[in-house]
């Protein structure tokens, strides 16, 4: 069993700039507030990967397996050789403005029992990537209403990536 965690952001930039921004190499260094760099492993028009080092110094590795020009992206993200979650960016297109919505669907604890996991994931899982993405997504407004990189821990820290 999978449980997701979604947060979604209403943005005031048209979706063609926020599809920019987020299909740019190395986006993360931007918008990222517990992202200490990003790094192209492979970003060409068949196949997109790159490394994200937090603040803790631990190296996730993002693989993208699904791509939609303009309307978003599928992706695996762990540590090299582990377990991965599954990623889906969604940009929703809203008037004038754009949503941006980021679904995580973690494979931790996914091999214990229904109850052990729904345990966890109430009490763990989701008050932690809530957390995480809403500052993810706080970064992206950031950086596309001031145009102005985030800062380390700009939103707040987070217990899993600050130092």
């Amino acid at each position: 069993m999978i449980l997701p965690v979604s947060r979604k952001i209403k943005l005031k930039s048209n979706t063609d700039i926020l599809w920019d921004l987020i299909s740019s190499p190395e986006n993360l260094n931007l918008v990222h507030p517990f992202c200490k760099s990003n790094k192209v492993i492979k970003w060409d028009n068949n196949s997109h990967s790159d490394s994200l080092l937090y603040y803790n110094n631990r190296t996730y590795i993002r693989e993208f397996f699904e791509w939609e020009e303009g309307k978003g992206y599928k992706l695996y993200i762990g540590e090299e050789g582990k377990k991965k979650s599954k990623v889906i960016w969604e940009i929703i297109k809203n008037k004038n403005n754009s949503i941006l919505k980021i679904s995580v669907y973690p494979y931790i604890f996914n091999d214990k029992a229904v109850i052990p996991y729904l345990f966890y994931y109430v009490l763990f899982i989701k008050p932690g990537l809530s957390k995480y993405l809403d500052n993810v997504l706080k970064g992206i407004d950031w950086y596309l209403t001031n145009e102005i990189p985030v800062k380390k821990n700009q939103f707040g820290t987070h217990k899993w990536f600050s130092e």
